[in-house]
């Protein structure tokens, strides 16, 4: 049975088994991991989160998770990491220096 134009835009393409996965992240916490995947599925990137070792399965939150993109989304998914890291590293850096101009009451005598 032939299928019609439309119903085969409707279905999903399948995933190519032999397609090449390049590491773009790193990370001991599971949950960072996690939130790097959601920031490039934001941008249209397609990830995967896995364990760095095999042992992880056996003991989860042990040795690390990796994120994994297409060869060719791995540059344009570490610039988004880098400028998202670096965001992160100037919100710290401003969060530092409110601290730092923060007026505290005199002390009473």
């Amino acid at each position: 049975m032939a299928q019609s134009p439309k119903s085969m835009a409707e279905t999903p393409a399948r995933p190519n088994p032999n397609e090449k996965l390049v590491r773009v992240f790193d990370s001991e916490e599971e949950t960072e991991a996690l939130v790097v995947k959601g920031l490039l599925e934001s941008a249209g990137i397609e990830s995967d989160v896995a364990p760095l070792s095999l042992t992880q399965y056996a003991f989860p939150n042990v040795g690390g998770t990796i994120v994994v993109v297409r060869e060719e989304d791995a540059e344009p998914a570490r610039r988004l990491i880098a400028e998202y890291r670096q965001g992160q590293l100037d919100a710290e850096n401003e969060d530092a220096e409110a601290e730092d101009f923060t007026e505290e009451p005199p002390a009473k005598a």
